[in-house]
């Protein structure tokens, strides 16, 4: 709705109140043609096309919004994971993710991500039969992944040949079928730990350990890791719960980078495996889920505890960050690290102490004390604390990055499917903000004068 109002232009710093209604709008002056426009309120949203009305002239193709890194953009409505970020709350489909931890499996999760419900008894045993069917591979496969180099960084392989399955099942192509898209999902959550696993055995020059489906999840993802000449690899119990709370937690936080490359690729009804494989691309910088493995380089560099104040004194010059530390949503405690803390205790009495917890204990001790932590909200997330115990439980570094990728699927693959059921889904195409030259000819070569090319 746009009015004219000639002599509604306010001055400085004054406020223009809207139409007085009970309907939620709000009310924007253009001071630039003192014209008023009200624009509807839905959901705590404005919708970002409403702005284009918003004109100085014929032809001029309306107002936009500019803002890098999506900081204050919702680009989809979802109903599968919420997150509060100044109060610390995370929540599945509505269950808080603390209850999750504690009394949940990873697939039982999984299905409540994926359904939006958790499932039955028959519904359980149903689910986990089917994931653990796909967990096999195609022998092809094998051939693929004898094709990298011996020290390939097992991210790499495990995105490149992800990608490759869509050559496998070309049917997954079809991805307004709800029924082949099911399939996909429940193929790419099955396989994924036996990707990861033969991925890290590769680097070994190990050979590849059929899956067991009797084993379960986390359990047989430890088999075809670790398995060497036993008869019948035997998982530690504490160490396998704390591998599935581990994946509890890493399975979906709402619309971080990876599930947001999840949703723009998807968007143009790429197949699954394609889609997941960007997901993955995005997962592997060291700004997402290369975290965790970023801090435990930063912890043994520290080495010692009576280093952490000339690191802190650092921090606080502007000379180097303190990973693990802060959050582009959380501007309280991550409710993910509180955890796994009570999780690091529980393998540290399997495995030993890992003598880089008492470091981070102090470091945490002294930002949730010290007023520059505390006043930029620097408290410690997830990454802080999982390197620690992956490490402990014998995963190299290089691993930590897919263990998060093998849960960050089930979450990927439900925005993916969300997206696909959304009757308002459109491919993903940004807008920008035109800073370039302006129209100029083109000069033939030789009346082109030399140009610094230092500059």
């Amino acid at each position: 709705m746009e009015t004219t109002v000639e002599d509604l232009k306010p001055e400085s710093g004054t406020v223009v109140k809207g139409p007085q209604k009970n309907d939620e709008t709000i009310t924007v002056v253009d001071n630039r043609t003192n014209r008023v426009y009200t624009i509807p309120i839905v959901e705590g949203a404005i919708r970002a096309t409403d702005l284009r009305q918003i004109q100085c002239s014929l032809g001029d193709p309306g107002l936009m919004t500019y803002d890098p890194g999506y900081i204050n953009t919702a680009a989809c409505r979802s109903t599968i994971t919420y997150l509060d970020g100044d109060s610390g709350i995370l929540r599945y489909r509505g269950y808080p993710i603390e209850q999750l931890a504690e009394h949940s499996t990873f697939l039982e999760t999984a299905y409540l991500l994926l359904h939006g419900e958790l499932p039955t008894s028959e519904q359980s045993d149903e689910w986990e039969r089917a994931i653990m069917a796909h967990s096999m591979t195609h022998e092809n496969i094998k051939k693929f992944l004898d094709g990298f180099r011996y020290d390939a960084h097992p991210m790499g392989i495990l995105m490149s040949t992800v990608a490759a399955l869509s050559t496998f099942y070309p049917e997954s192509r079809n991805v307004s079928d709800p029924a082949c898209r099911r399939m996909q999902m429940v193929r790419l959550i099955g396989i994924m730990p036996t990707l990861a696993a033969y991925a890290y055995r590769h680097r070994l020059s190990l050979p590849y350990i059929t899956p067991d489906p009797e084993l379960g999840y986390t359990k047989n993802y430890m088999n075809m890791l670790w398995k060497r000449l036993e008869p019948k690899y035997v998982a530690n119990p504490v160490l396998a719960r704390a591998l599935d709370v581990l994946f509890i937690l890493h399975a979906d936080h709402e619309q971080n980078c990876s599930t947001s490359t999840m949703r723009s690729v998807g968007s143009a009804d790429a197949d699954p495996y394609s889609t997941t494989a960007a997901a993955i691309a995005a997962l592997s910088g060291p700004l997402h889920g290369g975290a965790n493995e970023e801090v435990l380089r930063m912890l043994e560099e520290i080495d010692t505890r009576d280093r952490i104040p000339g690191i802190i004194a650092q921090v606080k010059a502007g000379q180097r960050k303190l990973m693990g530390f802060g959050h582009r949503v959380y501007k309280n405690y991550d409710p993910r690290a509180r955890i796994i803390k009570q999780v690091a205790e529980k393998v540290f009495e399997v495995t030993g102490r890992n003598p880089k917890i008492d470091i981070a204990l102090e470091l945490e001790r002294i930002a949730l004390s010290d007023e520059y932590f505390i006043s930029r909200k620097l408290y410690p997330n997830v990454d802080f604390y999982s390197g620690i115990i992956y490490e402990a439980m014998g995963f190299t570094p290089d691993q930590f990055t897919v263990l998060f990728g093998i849960p960050r699927t089930v979450g990927w693959l439900a925005q993916w499917d969300e997206m696909h059921r959304d009757p308002g889904k459109k491919i993903a195409r940004p807008r920008q903000i035109y800073a370039g030259e302006p129209h100029r000819d083109f000069v033939p070569i030789e009346l082109r004068g030399r140009r610094d090319l230092a500059a």
